[in-house]
This record gives structure tokens, C-alpha cells and sequence, in this order.
């Protein structure tokens, strides 16, 4: 009898142990893997994006499914960035679950300007698409798509803050003390961090921030130590021509003041110095008239590298840090830099 009952719990045991294997998950071969594939990766007729148009269909991506060799829940992000990034730094412009992605040609005018690409000129950009379905598993990338499109210039309008002053008057803004006429500061990428600039052309200038274009809501500086208080304290400047920074996440600002010029391989001093701008306030620009010769330049505030401006895409608009701008042809030139709006420009006009 003793014999029947260890048969009996060894055979309990070996059932139970059998039971307990059949759910362990399987192992998927990561090798059979198979990541989307776009249904063309021709780059196919180049689009030109028009305002007329916007409503209309301009693109639709679609990709077959990814093969994560069981079922899932997938997830993909389909991706923009300028050819020869290889997407180090690519623009995320749809997640989904479906194997389709349409664009209206306002829609993808807007994703295009916001990956940096030209309005009004033909460019080149790359689409990839990527599948996940874990942060355990291995995500699959597909091919690189090849498009060439124009887009169309759109007047987008920036969240605006505005810095009314004593010193409006004397320095280009019309009324004191008007937030009305006052200069703006600018949140480009609406994340609550705003920029821009201003000039103050008399010491012993006070200012403020506000909101709106009026007093309902406004910051000062009671205990001037950058930090911003409701209905605060007027702050206090000297005469100079401020890069303006303002946080209203943190409730603090920055203040620099700049002197501009320009410098590079391109003007009379190389690399080696800067030649200085002169500022203007009523047309609110910085401006030299210098000669030129073939090479490259850059706008350089006091003269330091700390702050400087060059231009990635030769649009005419500058990016901190961007990259030297071209002269092709030698010559006399008068060099423009507009600071004043919400996208920084330049202009070179030969003379």
C-alpha cells in the first residue's frame, strides 16, 4: 500500500511540473523578426505644396506589418529628418497603431517647417517608420523613403509676452509705459520659455512683463533676484540692447546686453576679430556696410562665441550656433541683421 501512495505522489509530481512548463512564454527567435516596409520607397514625383490646396490628401504613408513572431500589440512612429542626418535628430510626425498615415497638405506642409525645411524651394527629406511592442523587445526599423516636396510660407503666430517701460519713448517703442506699443518676447516652441529683444536707449530705464497687451496681467522683480513676482517691483536697466529670456514655468528671466557684428573668413578681419554693426531703432535692425570676399560669416554679439548666429539652411534665418553663412561673390555689401521678430533673419545685398 505504501508503494501505491509514493507511486502516486511522484506521479502528482511529475503532473504538476509538466503543467507548470506548458506556461512558460516560448522563445521567439529574434532572427525571424520582419519590420515594416513602406508599400514605395521610390521618392516618386516631387509634391509643391500650395495654400490653395490645403485641405487635400498630399500623402498617405502606409507599411506592411511588423512580424514580431506573435501576436501583439503594436505600436509605430513614423519619422522625418533632413537627408545626411541619418535621423539623429528626426521629427516624430505620427504615432499609431494602423498601417496607414494621411497627410493633408496643410498638415504635412506644417511637419515639413517645423523639421527646418525652406518655404518656396524644392528640398529633400527622409521617412522611416519604426515598430515596438516592449521596451523588452527589440524594436524594427524600415527602410529610408526619400521625398522631395516645397512647402508654402505660413504666418504662424507665436505665444507673446510684452516688456512695457520708462524707456519706450526714447528707444524706438512709441509711449512709455504702453503695452499696447511695447516690444514682444516670443515662446517658438510654446513651451512657456520666451525670447527676444529689446533696446533700452537711456540709463536709469524701468521695465515690466506682461501677458497681454495690458496691465491685467503683469510681473516685476521685488527682490531683484531674477525672479519674477506678480504685480512686482519695476525693474531697473542701463542703456543697452538686451537679449531678453523669460521662463513662466520657473517665474525667472535673464537679461544680456549685446553689441553685434560679424565676423568670418568672408570680411576685412577674418576670423580674427569682428567688425562692428551699427543699430538703428527705428527700422529696429543692425546694419555695416563692408567689402566682402568669397567665404563664409557669422554674427557674433560681444565679441565672444558665447552667442552667435549662422544659418543652417541658407533661408535667410538664423539658428544660435548655425552654420557660416556663404558669400559667393566678392563685392561691397551691405549686411542686415533683424532681431526684432520671433524668427531672427539677415539679409546680404550687394551694392
Amino acid at each position: 500500500m505504501k508503494k501505491i501512495y509514493y507511486l502516486l505522489v511522484v506521479l502528482l509530481g511529475l503532473f504538476a511540473f509538466s503543467s507548470c512548463t506548458d506556461t512558460i512564454d516560448p522563445v521567439i527567435d529574434s532572427t525571424m523578426y520582419k519590420a515594416p516596409i513602406f508599400d514605395a520607397l521610390l521618392p516618386g514625383t516631387p509634391l509643391v505644396l500650395t495654400k490653395a490646396n490645403a485641405t487635400q490628401v498630399a500623402k498617405t504613408f502606409a507599411w506592411t506589418r511588423a512580424d514580431f513572431g506573435y501576436q501583439s500589440a503594436t505600436t509605430y512612429v513614423l519619422q522625418f529628418d533632413k537627408v545626411g542626418n541619418q535621423f539623429k535628430t528626426p521629427l516624430d510626425v505620427a504615432l499609431t497603431t494602423q498601417l496607414t498615415v494621411p497627410f493633408t497638405v496643410a498638415e504635412l506642409n506644417t511637419k515639413l517647417l517645423a523639421l527646418g525645411l525652406p518655404y518656396g524651394k524644392a528640398s529633400t527629406f527622409e521617412a522611416r517608420v519604426y515598430a515596438y511592442v516592449s521596451p523588452l523587445v527589440n524594436t524594427l526599423y524600415s527602410s529610408t523613403m526619400t521625398m522631395t516636396v516645397t512647402p508654402y510660407e505660413v504666418v504662424i503666430i507665436y505665444p507673446t509676452i510684452y516688456v512695457p517701460g520708462s524707456y519706450q519713448s526714447a528707444s524706438g517703442y512709441t509711449s512709455d509705459w504702453s503695452p499696447d506699443k511695447a516690444p514682444a518676447l516670443y515662446s517658438v516652441k510654446s513651451d512657456n520659455k520666451y525670447e527676444g529683444y529689446v533696446n533700452i536707449a537711456a540709463d536709469g530705464s524701468m521695465f515690466k512683463f506682461t501677458k497681454e497687451q495690458n496691465w491685467t496681467t503683469n510681473w516685476g522683480d521685488d527682490g531683484l533676484d531674477l525672479k519674477l513676482d506678480p504685480n512686482g517691483k519695476d525693474i531697473p536697466a542701463s542703456a543697452g540692447y538686451y537679449k531678453m529670456n523669460v521662463n513662466l514655468s520657473t517665474l525667472t528671466y535673464s537679461t544680456l546686453k549685446t553689441v553685434w557684428g560679424v565676423i568670418g573668413d568672408a570680411t576685412p578681419t577674418g576670423w580674427d576679430s569682428d567688425t562692428k554693426m551699427v543699430y538703428d531703432k527705428v527700422a529696429k535692425t543692425w546694419s555695416v556696410t563692408l567689402a566682402l570676399k568669397v567665404g563664409g560669416l557669422k554674427f557674433r554679439a560681444n565679441s565672444d562665441w558665447g552667442l552667435n548666429y549662422g544659418d543652417k539652411d541658407a533661408n535667410l534665418t538664423l539658428e544660435e550656433g548655425g552654420d557660416n553663412i556663404a558669400v559667393a561673390a566678392a563685392g561691397n555689401y551691405t549686411i542686415t541683421l533683424d532681431l526684432s521678430k520671433a524668427v531672427y533673419t539677415y539679409n546680404l545685398k550687394k551694392n
